[in-house]
């Protein structure tokens, strides 16, 4: 079954009299239970195609189904739905709120989905007891280590149970044995099937996928199978 299926899309920003293509035409395809990197330099669209992948930003032309839905024919709150429901997002920069708790900066996807305060601290605790934070459940985001503030965040993405985990550049501001942690967390995560789409310029971040994609001048150029 495909998660995600892109074809021919491009996407243009308009500034003044400007227009700027950052992707030209591309087309992909990732099946459930996947793990994909998508790497490229900076500029080369990677950064729009993770965009488009969460929903967060239209496309210009071409077509993306997401779990078999088109959407591009979704409105806003259709998109925020099929957000919460398929996709997990983890960010470089934690986007932690620093005056919550850990299960509290867990909880709030749900908060926003509407589910009850009981089931929502249940879900948000049983998410970091899964990415190796029970013992941290009241800490708040400066208590913690980066690399623990990046389990917060990952544990987050998982709370919704999402089909798919989007994560751009998720170890871009941890040091060696935190990369190596959350690396391995994800890891975890796609041996129990989880699908993961992950967005990097590291070659040896990008070595953990079963499958790699380059991203130049708003085109993937080229594939291959992972080691």
């Amino acid at each position: 079954m495909k998660i995600l299926e892109l074809t021919d899309v491009t996407k243009t920003y308009a500034s003044g009299e400007l227009e700027v293509q950052a992707l030209r035409g591309t087309s992909l395809e990732v099946e459930a239970g996947e793990y994909v990197a998508i790497m490229g330099p900076s500029g080369s669209g990677k950064s729009t195609l993770m965009n488009i992948l969460g929903c967060l930003d239209p496309l210009t032309s071409g077509t993306y189904l997401l779990a078999g839905r088109d959407v591009a024919h979704l409105d806003e709150d259709e998109l925020a739905e099929i957000r919460n429901r398929y996709i997990g997002f983890v960010f470089q920069q934690f986007n932690l709120l620093p005056a919550l708790s850990a299960w509290r900066n867990v909880e709030l996807p749900l908060l926003y989905a509407g589910v009850g305060k009981a089931d929502r601290k249940e879900r948000a605790v049983a998410a970091l007891e899964r990415v190796g934070l029970g013992d941290r459940v009241g800490h708040r985001p400066g208590e913690l280590s980066g690399g623990q503030q990046q389990r917060v965040a990952v544990a987050r993405a998982l709370a919704g149970d999402p089909a798919m985990i989007l994560a751009d550049e998720p170890t871009g501001n941890l040091d060696s044995r935190s990369t190596e942690d959350v690396l391995s967390l994800l890891d975890e995560l796609h041996w129990a099937g989880r699908t993961i789409v992950l967005i990097t310029h590291e070659a040896d971040v990008a070595a953990r996928a079963g499958r790699v994609l380059h991203v130049r001048d708003g085109l993937i150029t080229d594939l291959a199978v992972a080691a």
